[in-house]
């Protein structure tokens, strides 16, 4: 018996499952991915570069140029082949800021933190006004501001009272929340659901467009809104617009709450309010331009026609230097394809890493590249349809399924901050839960032990998932990433734990490389099509 079991540890492939299949882990390979992540990893090198060398990579900025170049000379300094930027639609122009500055002059005078939304122009220099408050709420709301605005700097709507912190900013996972993720929630929705959605969308979308056209003809100077948190953090994202041809407004910036609020309660005492404004802030591009992915891969033996994905979006907002989001994913999957090149791995199927841009503006790059490799549905005709983000279209057709959709295996994602991985969503894909267990089993030392059957959304896996392929995303301690840095200035370098970067990095090389192994193709849940 111990003669027999020597032999298997020395052959190094062990056969661990439950009842009715047993599912193959290298556990050899594991070993080896192991001590080239934990030991010899290049995780922080790579993620330093992205986040404080190139900084903020917003889609189609010269940073994000940067960036694709950046990335694709490391894959081909480790050895990837068909290392290639793929271009998707005209996504917009690109947009930088270099500076802005608010200052309170009356009726005191004191700096104000503010910076600027993505896709605003500049100020062309400085500029000063009185502030006026604006509430806009529907296309009805702009007339009553008519012949009012010229020379006004404009605060957006009312004080919002702080609220004090009932919870610690930073969360680790422990047993109770873990045992909490495996209750899954029946849906609910319906058509009705759908169509209010829409709705609201579209109205969004007028007064916005409307709203950036008013205020630029009635010629104010600069507009504030506030901060959506608390506690000296800018949480701001694009206003404007990035398309060639739309209204862009005027200047517009996210103050600080603390600060705002100062304002709006000058105002209401009735006290004169001026300030001063310098934003340096431009379109880099004059017309259209098309987003690019980032794409790579390991080409397998055997099984090479078959494909096993993995990635992660490259494009952050401006404001901190998209650490978390998502340096930490683009990190984590870059480290993911060294450490398998470093041990010597050599899979059946074809592993594809792919660096996605435009994530931030609703998944789209990673949906072009579905869309044109996989499957997609018909598009719609009506122009009110096309307007729409691909997740409130109604239905056009039966999905199309090109040819690489019968070959394709499985795709990870990893998009919820810096944070340990602690197991993977099964995105309802029951089949799949007893082989991520077991994938799971030689990572329990390190934190991850768990799968669950629920949904997790809003990221990149979910365009694979649309079309019923098998698109994962892992389950992590979310530190302060939902309290204090996501999509905000202080998304930076500090709050990323680099021992979580290494674990998620080791985790992600032994499931792409087992997915690649395995004699089968991950199993798919039923599609569910209109």
């Amino acid at each position: 018996m111990i003669k027999r079991c020597m032999l298997a540890v020395g052959m190094g492939l062990a056969f661990v499952g439950s009842a009715g299949a047993a599912e193959k882990v290298d556990l050899e390979m594991v070993g080896k991915i192991r001590q080239e992540a934990f030991h010899r990893s290049q995780v922080m090198d790579t993620f330093s570069h992205l986040t404080e060398s190139i900084g903020p990579r917003l889609t189609n900025s010269p940073a994000m140029a940067r960036a694709n170049a950046w990335t694709r000379q490391k894959f081909g300094e480790w050895g990837l082949v068909d290392v290639h930027d793929e271009a998707f639609e005209d996504f917009g122009r690109g947009w930088e800021f270099d500076s802005a500055s608010v200052e309170m002059l009356a009726p005191r005078m004191a700096p104000l933190y503010a910076l600027p939304k993505a896709w605003t122009p500049g100020t062309a220099g400085t500029v000063e006004g009185e502030v006026v408050k604006v509430e806009i709420k529907k296309l009805a709301d702009l007339e009553k501001y008519k012949g009012t605005l010229r020379g006004k700097i404009l605060l957006l709507g009312d004080a919002r009272e702080y609220k004090r912190g009932t919870e610690p900013d930073s969360h680790r996972h422990d047993a109770t929340s873990l045992e909490g993720l495996q209750t899954f929630a029946i849906p609910g929705g319906s058509d009705t659901d759908r169509a209010k959605r829409v709705k609201e969308f579209a109205e969004r979308q007028e007064l916005a467009r409307a709203t950036n056209a008013f205020f630029a003809e009635e010629g104010a100077l600069a507009a504030l809104s506030i901060s959506g948190w608390d506690n000296g953090i800018i949480r701001v994202g694009g206003g404007g617009s990035r398309k060639a041809g739309e209204p862009v407004g005027i200047p517009e910036l996210a103050m600080i709450a603390e600060h705002y609020n100062q304002l709006a309660r000058a105002l209401e005492r009735e006290q004169p309010v001026r300030v001063r404004v310098n934003v340096a802030a431009r379109f880099t591009d004059d017309s259209d331009q098309p987003g690019h992915n980032t794409v790579a891969e390991i080409r397998g033996s055997g099984k090479a026609d078959e494909i096993v994905m993995l990635g992660a979006h490259m494009d952050s907002w401006h404001t901190g230097t998209g650490a978390a989001d998502n340096a930490a994913g683009v990190a984590v999957m870059m480290e993911a394809m060294r450490i398998l090149k470093a041990v010597g791995a050599k899979p059946r199927r074809t592993i594809r890493v792919a660096l996605w841009s435009g994530e931030e503006q609703g998944l789209i790059g990673s949906q072009a590249y579905v869309a044109r490799h996989f499957a997609n549905y018909p598009e719609p005709t009506d122009p009110a349809q096309k307007a729409l983000p691909a997740s409130l279209r109604e239905p056009t057709g039966p999905l199309r399924r090109l040819r690489d959709y019968e070959k394709f295996s499985v795709y990870f994602n990893m998009d919820n901050g810096s944070g340990r991985f602690r197991g993977i969503y099964a995105q309802e894909n029951i089949a799949a839960m007893p082989i991520f267990e077991e994938w799971l089993k030689p990572f329990h030392d390190v934190g991850a032990t768990t799968v669950v059957s629920r949904n997790t959304g809003s990221t990149d896996h979910i365009s694979f998932d649309r079309v019923g392929l098998p698109g994962f995303q892992f389950i992590q301690d979310r530190l302060d990433y939902f309290s204090n840095v996501h999509h905000s200035n202080l998304d930076t370098w500090d709050h990323a734990e680099p021992e979580d970067l290494k674990q998620a990095a080791a985790i992600v090389a032994a499931f792409v490389y087992n997915a690649a192994m395995r004699d089968e193709k991950m199993p798919r849940k039923p599609l569910l099509e209109d």
